[in-house]
């Protein structure tokens, strides 16, 4: 099976050498793998099977893939704020078209901690395919505290379908584990996303498409000409032109042939090589011995 992800193939013949490494390791050390399915192959020799079958492509292009998406990405939030009371934390979102919504919650649910002190909000809602943000506030409560605590742990941000994929690894969900509990709790947060969709396509020509992302962030303590500005924890996004593509497909059989060839071609040199230096040696020695004998 091979994973692409870009339009040109790179053949790298350290990687054969380091694979021929393995192999002779292997021999040596007789290292069996125990697993499930009974596999008792050294797990050097099925690093070289690796290295044989499977090789990357990366693809990049410009295009919407999602095209019958009608425009949404789905979000997928989780945080938790420990010193903010459920009843005051609200999830607001606007955009570049226009949306502006204030206290958003369908599919969304607050779960109390620290006896009610605090709040875990997870929220399942659609963004549209332009600029804008949506942020965690107090915008929404019915009557604003004073002095809002916007301390955080940040334990899921994603968009789109979950790519559960081997040997896939990207910035799918790049806030997880963001702790901001030792801010200044009365600072805002702002973390400027530039979202980066991606395409998964297997063997049977089923995509999936789901969105990377890179992140920076910033904490301030807002203020106006009316005073102090109530804090708030933004996520602000912009949409990256280029897609990224990972295609999964079986490898060719003559480049499995030629990388058996090279390999046992590198076998040779290097068996030939040692022999040659093993030779010279014993030459050397024997010459040493008859000087000594004289």
């Amino acid at each position: 099976i091979q994973l692409i992800s870009v339009s040109f193939i790179i053949i790298d013949n350290s990687q054969l050498l380091k694979a021929l490494s393995r192999w002779q390791k292997a021999k040596k050390l007789h290292l069996h793998l125990e697993d499930g399915s009974h596999n008792t192959k050294p797990k050097q020799i099925i690093d070289v099977e690796k290295t044989v079958h499977n090789s990357r492509v990366n693809e990049l292009y410009v295009d919407d893939p999602d095209k019958d998406s009608g425009g949404k990405i789905e979000v997928n939030l989780n945080i938790s704020l420990p010193n903010l009371h459920c009843e005051l934390v609200g999830l607001d979102i606007q955009d570049e078209m226009g949306r502006h919504e204030v206290g958003h919650i369908d599919n969304s649910m607050k779960i109390p901690l620290n006896n009610g002190d605090g709040c875990r909000f997870e929220g399942h809602f659609s963004i549209n395919k332009v600029p804008g943000n949506f942020h965690v506030s107090t915008h929404s409560a019915t009557a604003q505290p004073q002095n809002p605590d916007m301390t955080h742990i940040i334990h899921k941000l994603s968009f789109g379908d979950k790519l559960q994929v081997q040997n896939v690894h990207g910035a799918f969900n790049a806030l997880e584990g963001a702790d901001k509990l030792s801010s200044n709790p009365l600072a805002s947060h702002d973390y400027i996303l530039k979202i980066v969709p991606t395409v998964y396509e297997d063997m049977s020509g089923k995509q999936r498409y789901s969105y990377q992302y890179t992140v920076a962030n910033k904490e301030y303590v807002a203020y106006s000409h009316t005073g102090r500005i109530i804090p708030a924890i933004w996520f602000r996004y912009d949409l990256s032109p280029i897609t990224v593509k990972y295609t999964e497909r079986r490898q060719p059989l003559y480049r499995f042939i030629t990388s058996i060839c090279a390999i046992i071609g590198g076998t040779f040199t290097v068996a030939g090589i040692l022999d040659s230096c093993i030779f010279t040696a014993s030459e050397a020695w024997k010459k040493i011995q008859l000087g000594k004998m004289q």
